[in-house]
């Protein structure tokens, strides 16, 4: 056989092979997205909120206990910047894009939803305690965080039972908080938005799987 006529063959190939796995790729992010659930407790979340989509799902653990599962919604445009990037070869630029301009140039919205009783108390010093750390700002603007938390738990008897939501809607005007879907109010923080976001996206994020979930999602191999 002609090795010359051997090798166009398989070049041929791996191309073809490149533009079908670029097409799928552009299929996928054009689908309408889906709800994902979160494998490591079985909670789903839906496909959309106020307008942005399920970008991927992760648990939040302290040592053995799942204590709740996270869902993020953001642009669409940040899966198609994604997609761009291979998730072998690419990983560290893809978890730099997720956290780009997110909840400030790019609305972002963490949906947390409780696998395991805790108090008020130990979510919102959980929150608060990741973000001290990251927020540039004024330290009263995390009190205020943890004030609704607190607040939005107070028809509970003070606790956070099993299958409660916390939602942070983080954009440039700050963070929204609402619990079991009923707004509890508003922290007019562009800071803490930012922080709020690196909770989630930095390299010493809450939850590893939720990052993990979003490259897995629309990454290229």
């Amino acid at each position: 056989s002609n090795p010359n006529i051997t090798g166009t063959h398989t070049k041929n190939k791996m191309i073809n092979l490149r533009r079908i796995t670029k097409l799928t790729c552009l299929l996928l992010l054009t689908c309408t997205t889906t709800a994902m659930t979160d494998s490591a407790t079985g909670i789903t979340f839906k496909s959309q909120h106020n307008g942005l989509d399920i970008t991927g799902v992760g648990v939040r653990k302290k040592g053995p206990i799942k204590i709740y599962s996270v869902g993020m919604y953001t642009s669409a445009s940040i899966k198609e910047k994604l997609s761009t990037f291979s998730k072998a070869a690419d990983k560290v630029k893809a978890f730099a894009a997720l956290r780009s301009g997110a909840g400030s140039d790019r609305p972002v919205s963490f949906l947390l939803n409780m696998s395991f009783k805790a108090s008020a108390a130990k979510i919102s010093g959980g929150i608060a305690d990741s973000l001290l750390p990251r927020h540039s700002g004024d330290a009263a603007d995390v009190d205020s965080l943890k004030e609704l938390i607190m607040k939005g738990c107070e028809s509970k008897g003070g606790s956070a039972t099993k299958g409660t939501t916390f939602l942070f809607d983080c954009s440039s005007s700050g963070v929204d908080v609402a619990v079991d879907g009923k707004p509890q109010g508003s922290v007019p923080s562009p800071s803490l938005s930012k922080a709020f976001c690196d909770i989630y996206l930095d390299d010493k994020c809450v939850s590893p799987p939720l990052r993990e979930n979003c490259v897995s999602n629309w990454c290229q191999p």
